[in-house]
């Protein structure tokens, strides 16, 4: 199948996540929402349900207001908007972790505001390295079957989520080949988000078949010249107008450190005899990211290894309005930045900007620099 073929079947599904839902409800699939960051993907999966994800969208918020002050996430009033508005109509529940303060009002509010959707906690610990975290890990997993069972009827077996993982694993595998072969294809920053985004909305084993035909497609084909590469960090790089604005400049996404793109792939669930522990074990080799508790600030040695080692010449900070996490982050990378030679954006980013004429001259600005 040809590449522009490939990349269209990818956007229809980015494009269309409802769409995309009411395929599977009309094969009498029953959909599990899954809210960012880290939901357990691999247990709904196995207990024969649809995880998709719930990342908000860009639009105006108007009932959310109602359990929202406006200074909190965006991408949180607008899973909450859609939610009200009877977008995810025909879910049977949603998982919502528990990361940070915005996620855990989420789930607060998500059950005054949206009766008629089960809420379902995930409850991690920020001491998920310890023995006593990977247990405390294992037991919220344990609260997440026993509640998607009474929700949707379905039941778990340590055999199926064995398989499970193995599905997930081999879609870990086949999206970090993608970001390396993107790195240098000639594709365009909307190509690349996609790929990412559809990723939500499909089925793994779906996905994972569409995007290895697309990575020897790109192996082959021509490569990118001229580009200014850049990494891109944040917690969500979506937004049409960006990329757009990112591709008129010649802009080249050459790695990403970005939550709802290639964070969820770095770390493969372990081989051990128990699958369930072996998920826990898991999320506690997970690291590098701003909602995962890390005393020492790693992602900030490993942003600027990864620029490096992609020849970035700097690091875009796409940075989420009120998001706590990635604001404290910030000064580290700037710093390390200056220290490591690599010019620095700070763009700021939200579900409900319509205008990135600012970001524009930035961007151009950079382009110009390099």
């Amino acid at each position: 199948m040809a590449v522009n073929e490939l990349f269209a079947q990818l956007h229809e599904a980015a494009a269309s996540p409802k769409q995309q839902k009411e395929k599977y409800l009309a094969q009498g699939r029953k959909v599990v929402a899954v809210a960012p960051v880290y939901t357990p993907q691999e247990i709904i999966h196995s207990m024969g349900l649809v995880p998709m994800g719930v990342w908000g969208a860009d639009m105006e918020i108007n009932e959310a207001k109602k359990y929202y002050p406006a200074f909190i996430c965006s991408i949180m009033q607008t899973i909450l908007e859609l939610g009200i508005r009877g977008e995810y109509e025909g879910v049977s529940a949603i998982v919502i972790p528990s990361l940070c303060d915005s996620l855990k009002t989420l789930g607060q509010n998500w059950k005054y505001a949206v009766k008629g959707i089960p809420f379902i906690p995930m409850t991690y610990p920020q001491n998920r390295k310890p023995d006593y975290g990977i247990k405390f890990t294992k037991a919220g997993y344990q609260r997440v079957i026993s509640d998607l069972s009474v929700a949707t009827g379905a039941q778990f077996s340590e055999f199926a989520l064995a398989e499970s993982i193995k599905i997930y694993n081999e879609h870990n595998k086949v999206m970090r080949e993608f970001a390396e072969i993107a790195a240098e294809a000639e594709i365009t920053a909307a190509q690349r988000s996609d790929v990412f985004k559809s990723a939500w909305f499909m089925l793994p084993e779906d996905h994972t078949r569409i995007v290895k035909q697309l990575n020897e497609e790109l192996k082959a084909g021509p490569k990118a010249e001229g580009k200014v590469r850049v990494l891109v960090s944040g917690i969500l790089a979506d937004s049409p107008s960006l990329l757009k604005i990112f591709d008129e400049n010649g802009i080249k996404v050459v790695f990403d450190d970005v939550a709802h793109e290639s964070r969820q792939y770095r770390t493969d669930v372990p081989d051990m005899n128990n699958p369930l522990d072996a998920l826990a074990q898991k999320f506690a080799d997970m690291d590098n990211c701003t909602l995962l508790y890390d005393r020492d600030k790693k992602r900030i040695d490993y942003i600027i290894q990864q620029a490096k080692q992609h020849d970035a010449k700097g690091v875009v900070v796409l940075m989420t309005k009120f998001c706590d996490p990635e604001e404290f982050d910030y000064v580290p990378i700037k710093r390390a930045c200056e220290a490591a030679g690599l010019l620095n954006l700070n763009i700021e980013v939200d579900r409900q900007m319509v205008n990135y004429e600012q970001a524009g001259t930035m961007i151009q600005a950079l382009k110009e620099m390099c």
